[in-house]
């Protein structure tokens, strides 16, 4: 059996299991997504999304070192592989949610302590006292001597892990081992990465802009065509000054509250850096932003300023190396996340914790393969735009992003649901979610044979076929 062939079985029972799965929740589902955002019975969304609550601040401040100004039960950061901490990295503002393990291995001559939840200076909204900070769905991994701080000043969580607590590092207030830690999220990295592959790409080409992005060396400037509400720029190249340095981001000619998406792409698949010395918004708001990075393997976010706005990287293969001085948003990684100071660079980095409040483009793609790559590298074909006449198309579907609620809805990953509190029985939603089940398996029939019938035929077109 060739590698091609391997790869295209292993889209096929992804896509089985999946529409499987969906099918025979769909009834849950559906009862998720047609709950008011925020209900406290949705599971967590397939992007960066707005503040849970908590007790929501009408407006977040810039980064400042005051009093905490709210309470943000949403996900700050969601990591789906492993997440490191070196250099002299300082923290990660807001809740994190880790699939992998978390490694705090900061080295000496760096000061030992990494903060979750709650960090000195940020936005300054951290989740709810006493609820976990940090879910760790492997190992925790302390390395002697390491600090990891779920508290700052009256702000204090937990730390939740369900594989192995090692090494001699110390966890205060508490860690809590949790078999369950990350039973709620289930499948969301494999949604980031479709979600993320969706707003690069429509229907398998780069999604039309709305304007210009273009390196003049010491900056990058991206030009609206300020009407549109939802502005899109695609920048296939490197954010950095032509010696590699850091370089700043200007925006012009963006109408107010205007959703802003920048799709940072490399059609090789291999890497993209934004080194960044400041972001100059001109009226951007910093939680209508999305830096979305669908295909590089490796992502490199560096620089002594503080990007501003949220941070989506869709590949699952991937490593993003965070050595930038703050990231004012949300950061979601299909990935792996280091966090860390970068060679020679000041200590001190942090993520800070702002939500995303854009409205992005619905995508009804599902599942997919790690932004079109195998493990190795070899490109297998979307389960996409690929069914052979006389199939059923993906057309008039919501998809999972519909049923699992948008990306940009609210969804706390903790809450319970309210008291008393069912989901229906009966009625237009469970018959609409039995219509939807009982498509979603045909669909996943149609899918797999589509995907075989491709093989056979030759390979299409679109992001991450190259042969």
């Amino acid at each position: 059996m060739s590698q091609r062939e391997r790869g295209t079985r292993r889209v096929v029972r992804s896509v089985a299991a999946a529409t499987a799965t969906l099918a025979a929740a769909g009834g849950t589902l559906l009862a998720c997504a047609f709950a008011a955002p925020g209900a406290g019975d949705g599971r967590p969304v397939a992007g960066p999304g707005p503040c849970v609550p908590g007790r929501c601040p009408a407006a977040y401040p810039d980064p400042h070192g005051g009093a905490v100004v709210g309470r943000d039960n949403g996900v700050n950061v969601f990591v789906g592989g492993d997440f490191a901490v070196r250099g002299a990295a300082a923290g990660a503002e807001g809740r994190v949610v880790v699939e992998g393990e978390f490694d705090l291995a900061k080295g000496s001559g760096s000061p030992p302590a990494y903060h979750v939840g709650a960090v000195g200076v940020g936005s300054r909204v951290p989740p709810d006292n006493g609820s976990p900070f940090l879910r760790v769905g492997g190992d925790l991994k302390l390395a002697a001597g390491q600090r990891l701080l779920a508290e700052d000043g009256p702000v204090n969580g937990t730390v939740a892990f369900a594989g192995r607590q090692t090494g001699t590092g110390t966890v205060s207030p508490k860690a809590v081992r949790d078999t369950g830690a990350l039973a709620a999220f289930d499948g969301l990295r494999e949604e980031l990465t479709a979600a993320s592959t969706c707003y690069a790409y429509d229907k398998g080409v780069p999604r039309k802009p709305t304007g210009t992005a273009v390196n003049q060396g010491k900056v990058t400037v991206f030009t609206g065509d300020g009407t549109s509400a939802f502005q899109v720029f695609n920048a296939p190249f490197d954010l950095v000054a032509p010696d590699g340095s850091a370089q700043s981001l200007s925006f012009r000619k963006i109408p107010a509250n205007a959703t802003v998406l920048v799709n940072v792409t490399d059609e090789n698949g291999e890497a993209r850096t934004i080194n960044t010395s400041a972001v100059a918004l001109a009226g951007v708001r910093r939680e209508r932003l999305l830096w979305n990075i669908p295909d590089a393997k490796v992502v490199r976010i560096a620089g002594g300023g503080q990007l501003q706005g949220s941070v989506l990287v869709g590949r699952r293969s991937s490593t993003t190396r965070l050595s930038v001085a703050a990231v004012n948003g949300r950061v979601f990684t299909a990935g792996s996340l280091a966090h860390e100071s970068g060679t020679g660079g000041a200590g001190g980095q942090t993520i800070h914790a702002y939500p995303f409040v854009g409205v992005l483009p619905e995508c009804g793609t599902g599942p997919t393969p790690d932004g079109g790559h195998t493990d190795t590298g070899e490109p297998v074909p979307f389960p996409t735009g690929v069914l052979p006449p006389g199939f059923p198309g993906l057309e008039g579907l919501e998809g999972l992003e519909g049923l699992m609620g948008r990306p940009g809805a609210a969804g706390p990953d903790d809450a319970a649901p309210a008291e008393g509190r069912e989901l229906p029985r009966e009625g237009p939603p469970m018959r609409a979610s039995m219509a939807v089940g009982a498509t979603l398996m045909a669909v996943g029939a149609a899918l797999a044979l589509a995907v075989l019938f491709r093989t056979r035929s030759g390979p299409g077109s679109g992001p991450g076929r190259r042969t």
